[in-house]
């Protein structure tokens, strides 16, 4: 008998302590609340101060938006922009106690859980030497974007299609694709004075395509922010899953050295590897950069972006999770992403983040592939 009352006892204290599991958009306990805020005053990514400009900035997005417009929905919350607005100026007015007092801002917000499962990778800025002329090794071409390229919103067409694009070109019997990568690299842009600048490495505009902007490093010294401008509208395909697809690497071992050391070791291959990819990308110059999808400047480590479906633009999440670091070391975090750009990988249970221009941006955005934990914060009303 005393066997079974300890059996019992075990079980019972199993299930207690056992981490309850939330659903998609679950409002969590506020123990629950305060041991995140709790974690997040001590392993934040960014810094107070770039947290607070990019609270403006997204600010600044929301408040031009219909407030009474729907954004997000489960079966827990219903989620507007006026909520996300008043999240915002919340969080960015009681920014002190984010770090100084964590439990009285587990009490000012809620937080729904969003995915426990959510993919997280990462991009940067590369840097590329560039030219203005083409000259020398300075061959290929970053084009801005071409005047035939044209983009119609199908959602005006029917309901069904809403928020989709159609980009084409005309031709004499009616429409077509418009070029593809393949098309484009063999000369489909050519001398209509589409250039805005040259660079020496093939292998580095193929991946400032992927990043969508970078930083241009011209002879007389002067550094240029290249930025996204449009695309061509077709199916964006990742060149490492192509890879693994084909025996050259495995899906553990992807990430933008391996990728790089593949197409250099393959010279004859390498045009026929990234025309896999016919998404292409139109760029244009600035002196200020990069800008996110909400046309505010993207803030390292704060930034993301993300499926609209998934977190939608303008909010806040909190995220779980940890960093690659050299030598197979990681950096856990517990941090505030603020959702501010999209791309054409990014889509449902997934985020990208922004990690900068430095080496450190380049090394984790090359190799952040995790899963994370990630929740939604919203301004608590009683």
């Amino acid at each position: 008998m005393r066997i079974f009352v300890l059996l019992f006892c075990v079980l019972c204290l199993c299930f207690s302590c056992a981490p309850k599991v939330y659903k998609r958009g679950e409002k969590l306990s506020f123990y629950q609340k305060k041991v995140l805020f709790q974690k997040l005053s001590k392993k934040y990514l960014g810094t107070k101060q770039s947290l607070n400009q990019a609270l403006q900035y997204q600010i600044d997005f929301v408040q031009k938006k219909n407030l009474n417009q729907v954004i997000l929905k489960t079966n827990f919350f219903v989620c507007t922009y006026q909520d996300v607005l008043n999240t915002l100026r919340a969080l960015k007015e009681h920014l002190n106690l984010l770090f100084t007092t964590p439990e009285k801002i587990a009490e000012l917000f809620d937080v729904y859980m969003l995915s426990s499962d959510t993919l997280l990778t990462g991009y940067y800025e590369p840097w590329l030497e560039a030219s203005y002329v083409k000259q020398g090794d300075f061959k290929y071409p970053i084009y801005k974007t071409p005047p035939d390229l044209k983009v119609v919103d199908l959602g005006q067409f029917h309901p069904r299609f809403a928020g989709q694009k159609l980009y084409y070109r005309l031709v004499k019997n009616g429409i077509k694709p418009y070029y593809s990568r393949k098309e484009i690299e063999l000369g489909a842009l050519a001398h209509k004075h589409l250039e805005i600048a040259w660079v020496k490495d093939k292998i580095k505009l193929f991946f400032l395509h992927i990043q969508g902007s970078g930083r241009l490093i011209f002879p007389d010294g002067k550094v240029k922010h290249v930025l996204y401008a449009d695309k061509n509208g077709r199916q964006y395909v990742s060149l490492g899953n192509v890879l693994v697809k084909r025996g050259f690497l495995s899906q553990d071992q992807v990430n933008l050295d391996t990728i790089s050391q593949v197409l250099k070791q393959h010279p004859d291959l390498m045009d026929e590897l990234m025309w896999s990819n016919p998404s292409y990308v139109f760029f244009r110059l600035s002196d200020r950069g990069p800008f996110g999808s909400i046309g505010k400047p993207l803030t390292p480590w704060i930034s993301v972006a993300s499926d609209k479906n998934f977190l939608p633009f303008g909010s806040v999440a909190l995220a779980q999770g940890s960093l690659p670091l050299p030598d197979n070391k990681k950096q856990t975090f517990v941090s505030l992403f603020l959702a501010q750009d999209t791309g054409g990988a990014i889509q449902g249970e997934h985020i990208d983040l922004f990690c900068g221009s430095d080496k450190k941006a380049k090394f984790i955005a090359g190799h952040l592939k995790n899963k994370i934990k990630l929740y939604l914060i919203l301004r608590k009303y009683e």
